[in-house]
């Protein structure tokens, strides 16, 4: 394992062209993380080892408060309340951001506060929204109730075909909210046909993505402004922790969703962004042996003579990885 900070390393150029940085001896780190693979990002990305003990594993941050020597330094360091930004949390929060491709990551006490989030940071009253009927049960629950009794509007429709989001779409329509795969029906959405929808009409599009992970499918490479995870589900993984987190896009609507993290108060503890680091490490491995044995499961029924009713997805976007 490559253990210590360093800045002295070599490129060298691979059979495929690439370039990458390397540590040049045993307790040198590897510096340009970039070209990594995502395999190896679950494990080095955002994290780096302690800079006064060199602790390898990201340390608990159990503080509320720092020291402010000056608003300068305060202002360097970014740290002040642990409400508002944690050491802990933003190693995670930097992970999850590279994993899925987006500006920057804001991560939740659960996958609700993350979503409750999304809705705070690109709605207000009187403003509409375009939602799956697949959405997330406490999703679609927080929609029904605590939004529209503060003036929000939602249609929930079927997602299935781009032609039926496009004509229920009004003059205050400002975000269309899918989730590919849905829980628990797995219906897929073409995640790139309604970000070029969203676009073409200036609205925003947020993606619930928990149940393909960064693994499966990226939607901001498919020009999703806003992704949410539930980290309870696959980046935990272990039945450790409730977590979610949001990623963004953009620079601004990263500040936008940080200043409603700040404003709710609901930003993940530090032990579970913690137990998060160490379970994310093995999210590939997990995810696909889990689709190998969905796979094997959904090949037995299909060919059980007592099995009359079936859902298979016989066509599905190009967004998502083959991985059977």
């Amino acid at each position: 394992m490559l253990r210590s900070v360093s800045r002295s390393a070599t490129r060298i150029a691979p059979s495929s062209g690439t370039y990458r940085t390397l540590a040049l001896k045993s307790g040198q780190w590897v510096r340009n993380k970039d070209d990594l693979h995502t395999e190896t990002k679950l494990v080095h990305a955002g994290v780096d080892p302690d800079p006064i003990t060199g602790a390898i594993l990201t340390p608990v941050y159990q503080s509320t408060t720092y020291v402010q020597e000056s608003v300068d330094e305060y202002l360097a360091k970014g740290y002040s309340y642990s409400r508002t930004n944690n050491p802990t949390v933003t190693v995670l929060e930097n992970k999850i951001a590279e994993l899925e491709g987006g500006y920057g990551a804001a991560c939740f006490s659960t996958g609700m506060a993350a979503t409750i989030a999304v809705i705070t940071s690109t709605m207000q009253a009187g403003d509409h929204c375009v939602i799956t009927n697949c959405s997330y049960g406490g999703t679609n629950r927080a929609c029904r109730t605590l939004f529209t009794d503060m003036g929000m509007e939602f249609d929930f429709i079927d997602f299935t075909e781009l032609a039926n989001i496009e004509a229920h779409l009004k003059p205050n329509t400002k975000l269309i909210f899918s989730e590919s795969p849905a829980n628990p029906t797995l219906t897929l959405t073409d995640l790139s046909a309604v970000s070029a929808l969203a676009k073409s009409r200036g609205l925003l599009h947020a993606c619930d993505s928990t149940f393909a992970t960064p693994i499966l499918q990226r939607p901001v490479d498919h020009g999703v402004d806003l992704v949410i995870q539930s980290t309870t589900k696959y980046y935990d993984g272990h039945n450790m922790t409730v977590g979610g987190a949001v990623v963004a896009a953009s620079p601004e609507l990263h500040e936008r969703v940080k200043h409603m993290q700040n404003v709710h108060g609901n930003i993940m503890s530090p032990q579970n962004a913690f137990y998060t680091l160490q379970t994310a490490k093995t999210l590939a491995l997990r995810v696909r042996q889990q689709c190998e044995n969905a796979q094997a499961i959904a090949e037995f029924l299909e060919r059980h003579p007592k099995v009359g009713l079936r859902w298979l997805s016989e066509t599905r976007p190009r967004h998502v990885h083959d991985t059977s």
